[in-house]
């Protein structure tokens, strides 16, 4: 399954935090990449460092009409999920979305248009209650990817994690 990920919109300030949070989440629970509209282009960078550091090959792709990126990928055959509290219980529609090859995850900053929603193949809520577009974002990757995602190893990284059950250890491979 390849899922990418359309971030609509960014609010001055606040949203550089937000949307580069998107993106970490996004690469770490298993997209394999963001396509980012009206967003801040040093998020790219930003990706780009992690993934020099932490391995992996997330793309980051800012794009100047959203509009036209769904109907592309509406043409390359993607199901577009749209993430909002007013959709399709995610519990209703999850094993539905899983069988599809290649999903564009939608989420947005402020108000999404209209259009989003008429657009999507699926609108799919995590939850009834307001509640933060990254963590709707995690709920729907773990959910698709079964929690398999956390289990990949990414390649050409720099510095990896060691589990343990106190303190941190990192090694780094870059030295090793």
């Amino acid at each position: 399954m390849r899922i990418e990920v359309l971030r609509i919109g960014q609010r001055l300030v606040r949203d550089d935090r937000v949307t580069t949070h998107v993106a970490l989440i996004s690469r770490a629970f298993g997209a394999s990449k963001i396509l980012m509209y009206d967003a801040n282009p040093e998020i790219k960078d930003t990706l780009s460092k992690v993934n020099r550091t932490w391995g992996g090959d997330f793309e980051v792709e800012i794009i100047d009409n959203w509009r036209r990126m769904l109907r592309s990928k509406k043409s390359e055959s993607y199901r577009i999920v749209h993430l909002t509290m007013y959709g399709e219980s995610i519990n209703d529609v999850e094993e539905k979305i899983r069988k599809e090859d290649k999903i564009l995850a939608v989420i947005g900053a402020e108000k999404v248009p209209r259009e989003v929603y008429d657009m999507a193949d699926y609108n799919v809520a995590i939850g009834s209650q307001p509640h933060s577009e990254i963590a709707a974002l995690a709920v729907l990757l773990d959910r698709l990817f079964e929690g398999r995602q956390f289990q990949k190893k990414f390649k050409r990284a720099q510095r990896e994690i060691i589990p343990t059950g106190k303190g941190k250890r990192v090694m780094d491979k870059s030295t090793a």
